[in-house]
C-alpha cells in the first residue's frame, strides 16, 4: 500500500496522505523525548512523504504543538495538512517544581480547563496558532469529549450543551471565514459519533480506540451512519495503544492498561496468522483500516526516527487478500469487515 496516496478527508474536501503522523508521543507520553530526538523524528517524517500531521494542545499541555511548528513552519505551507484540536485552555502552573503531569512524563507546566464553549474555542485556536508558529490550520476537532474523560454522563451532557450553544458557532464562523476548511471530532468510545451527528453536522471523525484490528463495532450502526451522510474517517489508534505493533509480549499495552488474557490470546492468534503470510502483526494493524472507504489516513505516532521508517515500511509491506480470509474464517476478524 502506497503511504503517499491522498484520500479526500470526509466532507472538507481536504486531502491527506493514507499514512499521518499522530502527536501524543511527541508531547512526552509516558516518556521523555529529547528536543533533538523529536526534531529528528518529525525530519524523518517529512523526508518520507508523509504529509498529514496530528496534534493538540493536550499533548504535552503544547508540548507537542511548539515542536510540530519547529519543524513545519518553514516548509512550504501547501505542501502538508495540519489538524489540532479544541476543547481545552492552558493555564501556566507558577509553582513547576510542585506539578503534577499525570500521563505527560514531560511537557510543560501548564494546567488545562474545559471548555467547549464560544470564547474558549476561539481562544484554543489563536493559541494554538501561537505555539505552532504557523498562519493557519486546515482542519480542527473537538476533543475529549466523552466519558472516559469527564467521568459522569451528567458532565458530558453539560459540556456537549455548551458546545452546541457556543464553541459549535465559533467553529462554524471559522470555516466560514476559510481560517479552517473542515470541522471534526476526536473519538475514544462507542456512542459518542450518533450523539455528536444528532447535534451538529461534522465533517470528519478521529476514531481512536474503537477501530483497530482487535475492535470493530463500530461496523454495527456508527461507520454506516457516519458514511451515509459522508462524513469520513481518520484512525488514531492503529496499534491499540501497542500491542498491535508488539505482538502479545511482557509489559505490552492494550487500550493504556495492561492487556487481558484474551486479548493475548487473541493477539497471538493474530501474530500466527501473520506469520503464515509472512506479513508483520505491525503491517497488518497498520493498513488493515483502509480497507474502508470511509478512512480517509491513520495516523500512528513515533518518538525515533526509526520508528518512523518502521512504520512506512511496514504500510508497504505486501498483504496477500488470503491474510484476511484467514483471520475472518478463524473467527479473529468479523465476516464483514472491509479489508484492502
Amino acid at each position: 500500500m502506497d503511504p503517499l496516496a491522498r484520500r479526500t478527508l470526509g466532507r472538507t474536501g481536504v486531502e491527506v496522505t493514507q499514512l499521518g503522523f499522530g502527536g501524543a508521543g511527541l508531547g512526552d507520553l509516558f516518556s521523555v523525548v529529547p528536543d533533538e530526538d523529536a526534531a529528528a523524528t518529525l525530519a524523518a517524517a517529512w523526508s518520507e512523504g508523509i504529509r498529514y500531521y496530528d496534534t493538540a494542545p493536550w499533548y504535552g499541555r503544547g508540548q507537542s504543538e511548539h515542536r510540530f511548528g519547529r519543524a513545519l513552519y518553514r516548509q512550504p505551507r501547501a505542501d502538508y495538512v495540519l489538524s489540532t484540536k479544541v476543547g481545552r485552555t492552558l493555564h501556566p502552573v507558577h509553582a513547576a517544581e510542585k506539578f503534577q503531569r499525570g500521563m505527560w512524563a514531560g511537557g510543560l507546566p501548564f494546567q488545562h480547563t474545559f471548555d467547549y464553549s464560544y470564547d474558549g474555542v476561539m481562544r484554543a485556536f489563536e493559541d494554538s496558532l501561537q505555539r505552532l508558529g504557523l498562519p493557519r490550520i486546515d482542519v480542527l476537532l473537538i476533543h475529549d469529549l466523552d466519558l472516559w474523560h469527564h467521568q459522569r454522563i451528567e458532565r458530558v451532557t453539560a459540556y456537549l450543551t455548551e458546545l452546541h450553544n457556543g464553541g459549535w458557532r465559533a467553529l462554524q464562523e471559522l470555516k466560514q471565514a476559510g481560517l479552517i476548511r473542515g470541522i471534526g471530532a476526536g473519538i475514544n468510545e462507542l456512542g459518542m459519533m450518533p450523539r455528536m451527528l444528532d447535534l451538529m453536522e461534522l465533517d470528519f471523525f478521529l476514531v481512536a480506540m474503537p477501530y483497530t484490528l482487535l475492535d470493530t463495532d463500530v461496523l454495527d450502526s456508527e461507520f454506516p451512519r457516519c458514511a451515509a451522510q459522508g462524513v469520513g474517517f481518520v484512525i488514531g489508534a492503529t496499534f491499540a495503544s501497542g500491542i498491535l505493533a508488539t505482538g502479545a509480549v511482557q509489559g505490552t499495552k492494550y487500550r493504556y492498561a495492561d492487556p487481558t488474557p484474551e486479548v493475548i490470546a487473541k493477539v497471538r492468534r493474530m501474530e500466527a496468522v501473520c506469520d503464515r503470510h509472512n506479513v508483520p502483526l505491525a503491517a497488518a494493524a497498520l493498513q488493515f483500516p483502509l480497507g474502508h472507504p470511509s478512512v480517509a489516513s491513520v495516523i500512528p505516532g513515533a518518538i525515533t526516527p526509526e520508528q518512523v521508517h518502521r512504520n512506512v515500511a511496514s504500510f508497504r509491506h505486501p498483504i496477500p487478500a488470503d491474510l484476511w480470509a484467514e483471520l475472518k474464517h478463524e473467527g479473529l476478524l468479523r465476516a464483514d469487515a472491509p479489508t484492502p
